[in-house]
């Protein structure tokens, strides 16, 4: 069945998708937290912090609206071959010979 492969693949697509996203979003917070460790005044220690911060708030909402939109996709694709194999095939009218 054709049409499960498809969805499978959406889904898994998305979920390859957000975990790279989110991978990425750790390695930028670690790399801002060190730089908050090593900042010499105390509103370069807040500011990266709250950027490290505001890094992971972003990356988590990206990824919940890439799977949401993922999962979207999959189950609109599912619905519409679902109704494709409903809808009986229509034959051809045949020209009528005076």
């Amino acid at each position: 069945m054709a049409d499960a492969d498809l969805v499978t693949v959406i889904r898994q697509t998305a979920k390859v998708q957000s975990k790279t996203l989110m991978e990425a979003a750790r390695k930028q917070h670690g790399q801002l937290m060190a730089k908050a460790a090593s900042a010499k005044s105390k509103e370069a220690k807040a500011r990266f912090k709250l950027m490290a911060k505001s890094t992971m708030e972003h990356a988590t909402a990206t990824a919940k609206r890439l799977r949401n939109s993922a999962e979207n996709a999959a189950d609109s694709y599912a619905r519409a071959v679902k109704k494709a194999l409903d809808v009986p095939a229509k034959k051809p009218a045949k020209a009528k010979e005076d």
